[in-house]
């Protein structure tokens, strides 16, 4: 017998038994070793997605683990290889897809919120989503390649070169990719972030990180740049206040590239775009080359990924964690050992 954890609306998760579910023609059932806590995840807890998630979800998408199980037709995948898993589910048949966005896909099923997720032991999800994994990969980092395929596409998309200035708004786990990332391309990064905890785990990783409550932050760009501005401005704030200095920061012909998720739609300066000819585009999950690029950078040693592992909980403490991460503090980014 598996073992899952559900969220049953109302920040209550309930642990329980699960018949571990069997692959179908075309699926891989993995076995689950570790999956990290999103901010999606938390955003599902405190329900604000209750429309789109129904009662006893499984939540999680962020994992790795073991194929334990093929189903029909299955090829160049096999039992007991390290997995880990891009959680899209396109249609294939609309236009995004067409014309080759099936990663924004209009009838986009993401698998762990729109499906059963990762966090109970055995996971059955559709064979193209599977990633192999080096066998050297340790499976606590392989947890989190997802994430890192986020910052992947982001710098991706942000279009960063070696030499170019970059600001990170926002110091949390993406953001932190993001500057990891962006600084493994050869960029000068600043992170902006005002979570103490987060500021001195930044700066552990080897970013540069300051609070915006404490430098004047436009000023000190200007300072580095001799006026010029950033190359490229990354929001991963989510906030009024990001939105309104992303803006603020550009060179002439820079660029602004929107990572989080706004919950309300914020005030934003077209008029500073439209003065400095500045370059603004939204960035949403993945393809499949941030995927191979995010296994290929995780095993390695270019980026210091297991320091921002700040706690490991076993599945029955899932709400524990839960918890821990929106009381905020040291908290930047918790797996779970599905397996404990």
């Amino acid at each position: 017998m598996a073992r899952a954890a559900f969220y049953e609306h109302d920040k209550t998760i309930r642990v329980g038994d699960v018949e571990a579910p069997v692959p179908g023609p075309g699926e891989v059932q993995v076995k689950i070793a570790y999956a990290g806590i999103c901010g999606t995840d938390l955003h599902i807890y405190h329900g604000v997605m209750d429309q789109r998630v129904a009662a006893s979800q499984i939540m999680g998408h962020e994992v790795s683990g073991v194929v334990s199980a093929l189903g029909e037709g299955v090829v160049g995948i096999e039992v007991g290889q390290m997995v880990t898993v891009m959680p899209l589910d396109p249609c294939n048949a609309c236009p995004a897809c067409e014309a080759g966005y099936s990663h924004i896909c209009l009838n986009l099923k993401f698998l762990g919120i729109d499906t059963q997720g990762g966090f109970q032991s055995y996971w059955t999800v559709p064979a193209h989503t599977i990633f192999p994994l080096p066998e050297t990969m340790s499976l606590k980092r392989a947890a989190l390649v997802e994430p890192l395929a986020v910052a992947c596409h982001d710098v991706r998309l942000g279009e960063v070169k070696a030499g170019e200035f970059v600001v990170v708004l926002g110091g949390g786990p993406i953001g932190a990719l993001v500057g990891l990332v962006a600084q493994n391309e050869g960029a000068e990064v600043i992170v902006s972030e005002i979570n103490p905890d987060r500021i001195r785990i930044g700066r552990e990783l080897g970013l540069e990180v300051v609070d915006p409550n404490e430098v004047d932050l436009v000023a000190l760009v200007n300072e580095r740049t001799g006026g010029a501005g950033a190359d490229v401005v990354f929001e991963v704030t989510g906030s009024a206040a990001g939105a309104a200095t992303m803006t603020q920061l550009p060179r002439t012909r820079g660029r602004i590239v929107v990572v989080a998720i706004f919950g309300h739609v914020p005030p934003v300066d077209l008029k500073a775009i439209l003065w400095r000819e500045m370059k603004l585009r939204g960035t949403r999950v993945y393809e499949r080359q941030d995927f191979e690029k995010a296994i290929k950078l995780a095993s390695g040693d270019a980026l210091p990924l297991d320091l921002l592992i700040t706690g490991i909980y076993p599945l029955e403490r899932l709400k524990d964690a839960l918890t821990e991460l929106e009381q905020g503090g040291n908290a930047m980014k918790i797996l779970i050992d599905v397996a404990a």
